[in-house]
């Protein structure tokens, strides 16, 4: 791969290294949907490494649908076994969304585009996109991610928190800074100045003052 891979990413697996890991896993035989999934080109997202996790393996993430029990699968694979899957962008992925949820997704694809963004889903309204299973249900939030540089549009923050007071859904989510870094959008819009905020990579979790993070903008 030509850059590398971050938190969310999406790729696809070679069906002959899926095959290995599977035989390698008795555990999991039974597990619905996992012995086509590699064949059927659907994605794994790469998560954060996890305590005692070491080596270049990439580490990887595959959530079940909750009708079969919402288990979510951990495993590392060899870069050299990945390949990169399409983004998924919000306007994309609405088409599987509830009805209900369209205004809101609407304000939020226009609000991205207000400032130069296009907000990307992952949870449950990514895996329903992308896979043709049943992961949204009733209690669904909406998790975004919104691919910034620093410092953030207070505007941006701002315009997620006004769809969020009307949305008849959660809307949950990062901003993914240029380094990997994951910061909730709540929790950077409303830390004082002085404060800090977690961001989350791929390797680690850590503190990160909140002065530079964020900058002006209008709604």
């Amino acid at each position: 791969m030509a850059e590398p891979l971050r938190r969310h990413d999406l790729v696809r697996v070679d069906p002959a290294a899926w095959a290995a890991w599977r035989a390698d896993r008795p555990d999991l035989g039974d597990v619905p949907h996992l012995e086509d999934w590699a064949n059927l080109g659907l994605p794994l997202i790469v998560r954060r490494r996890v305590p005692g996790e070491t080596g270049d393996a990439v580490p990887l993430g595959l959530p079940l649908p909750p009708a079969d029990g919402k288990r979510r699968i951990r495993l590392a694979l060899p870069v050299s076994a990945l390949s990169p899957a399409p983004v998924v962008t919000l306007a994309e992925a609405a088409i599987h969304a509830p009805a209900a949820w369209g205004a809101a997704l609407d304000a939020l694809t226009a609000l991205g585009r207000r400032h130069g963004l296009v907000p990307r889903p992952f949870g449950s309204l990514l895996w329903q996109a992308v896979t043709g299973l049943t992961y949204l249900s009733a209690t669904s939030d909406l998790d975004l991610l919104w691919r910034c540089t620093a410092p953030v549009p207070v505007g941006l923050l701002d315009g997620i928190a006004a769809v969020a007071e009307t949305a008849p859904m959660g809307i949950d989510g990062e901003i993914l800074l240029p380094d990997g870094a994951g910061l909730h959008w709540r929790e950077l819009r409303d830390a004082p100045e002085d404060g800090s905020v977690l961001a989350k990579s791929l390797d680690r979790l850590l503190l990160r003052p909140v002065a530079g993070l964020r900058g002006p903008g209008a709604a």
